[in-house]
């Protein structure tokens, strides 16, 4: 059974992310993945429960201790899920901020085929995401833990918990079986470069618009053709940028 590990002030967060959705049949699993959840919390060294401190040197705001943060990931994954003093083995630590890696289509791709497939092809490796808080963690535990960094855009979080989730989200959309027509993910946009084309359902007419009337053809070729220049077209208009890349 592959794990995925958060560690987080905030478990309720996914509560949402385990109970509704593509995501729940992902992580409940049926797949061969489960979600296990770390309050940071437990992990305090006082008796406030507090993870964080002011820091050195002065500056706004709070900074997340490496401490806390450490036995977080010894006792409560490492310990906790078994695996053992070659732990650096067998888990891949992610930390959420902004000089990560910016999460694309690929990314989550590759996140889903290394992390989230209980196929053989699959990497050997359980994920361990640390969602930060405050003005950020202390940089001693993210050169002796963290492994990767990866952002969700250029903006700022209150924390880290939405960002994993829209990863996850992204990612197990890729995991076979997970939805319902695991072909819809190849017509999705970003697949190939460009958004999708606009999509109707009924009614034919809808507040005198119609549904293009080549959709109803049942000529296979030119609605596909159709589908095609729709695409670029969207692409053109909404997404430049993409046709430059």
């Amino acid at each position: 059974m592959r794990k995925v590990w958060v560690i987080t002030l905030f478990p309720e967060y996914f509560k949402p992310l385990i109970d509704f959705g593509v995501t729940s049949k992902g992580l409940n699993g049926d797949l061969g993945v489960t979600l296990e959840l770390i309050n940071l919390k437990i992990f305090s060294l006082n008796s406030y429960g507090s993870v964080d401190d002011s820091p050195v040197g002065g500056g706004p705001g709070m900074v997340m201790r490496a401490d806390c943060l450490r036995n977080a990931l010894l006792q409560g994954v490492v310990n906790g899920g078994g695996y053992g003093e070659a732990y650096k083995d067998h888990l891949h630590v992610v930390l959420t901020g902004p000089r990560g890696r910016r999460v694309d289509n690929k990314i989550s791709k590759e996140f889903a085929e290394k992390f989230l497939s209980s196929s053989k092809n699959c990497g050997d490796k359980d994920v361990v995401f640390i969602c930060g808080r405050y003005e950020g963690v202390d940089e001693r535990f993210v050169d002796l833990y963290v492994d990767e960094e990866i952002s969700i855009g250029d903006f700022v979080l209150s924390g880290g918990e939405i960002a994993v989730m829209a990863l996850l989200d992204s990612a197990l959309r890729f995991v076979p079986s997970v939805l319902g027509n695991s072909s819809s993910v190849l017509c999705d946009s970003f697949e190939d470069g460009l958004l999708d084309h606009p999509q109707y359902t009924k009614p034919r007419v809808f507040e005198d618009i119609e549904v293009p009337e080549i959709l109803y053809s049942g000529h296979h070729a030119n609605i596909e053709k159709y589908k095609r220049e729709e695409r670029l077209r969207v692409t053109k208009l909404y997404r430049k940028d993409l046709l430059e890349l």
